[in-house]
């Protein structure tokens, strides 16, 4: 599994006018979101912030969560290398095994970047409706979750039960048992693990 920030983000050259506007507006964007939460902040006053047009701004990202992504972009990037490094330094470990140690990364990625992955979210489940499509993490975690489980039972209905553990992961349901449950980040990884591979 090789993942390139190509792969996950569609990457496009770009004018040295619109880079420096991208750039405003994600430095903008960040100091909102830091200052605010991304929920409270809209797009017209990241636009104010930046100094663009909302013409500008919504040519750029459609939408927060688009925002997010491209805030994410480098963390996504670095996320899916150390992943690939962990299933190349643990390939012979059995497929179960090496699910617990991808969520236990997924986990982490999540809890260090919590406010910018709820905006991805809270955005693909706005536009899910009508596209059907999901965020490129979700897309890529759903690949590799597949495979693992594949291995440990090709019986299965694999896709639904990554499906169903993707929802378990998701800001509100991760953000409930963490902050209303008040289970540890160690704590939500041992209950997801047992409930989706009770067996191994």
């Amino acid at each position: 599994m090789i993942v390139s920030d190509e792969k996950i983000f569609n990457k496009r050259s770009e004018r040295r006018d619109a880079a420096e506007n991208r750039q405003r507006i994600l430095e903008a964007a960040l100091s909102l979101f830091n200052k605010d939460g991304v929920e409270k902040v809209s797009m017209n006053q990241i636009a104010k912030e930046a100094e663009v047009g909302s013409g500008t701004l919504y040519r750029r990202y459609r939408n927060k969560g688009e925002l997010c992504l491209d805030l994410l972009k480098e963390n996504v990037v670095i996320f899916f290398e150390k992943t690939e490094a962990y299933l190349e330094d643990n390939h012979t470990a059995p497929a179960s095994e090496r699910m617990k140690g991808i969520l236990s990364l997924f986990i982490r990625f999540r809890e260090s970047k919590a406010q910018l992955l709820k905006g991805v979210e809270d955005s693909t489940v706005t536009n899910r409706s009508k596209s059907g499509k999901r965020s490129p993490i979700y897309d890529e975690l759903h690949q590799l979750f597949v495979g693992l489980f594949d291995e440990i039972d090709a019986q299965s209905n694999n896709v639904f039960k990554v499906d169903m553990l993707l929802e378990a992961l998701r800001s509100e349901a991760y953000l409930f048992q963490r902050e209303i449950r008040g289970f540890t980040p160690e704590e939500v990884l041992e209950q997801i693990y047992a409930l989706f591979i009770p067996y191994q």
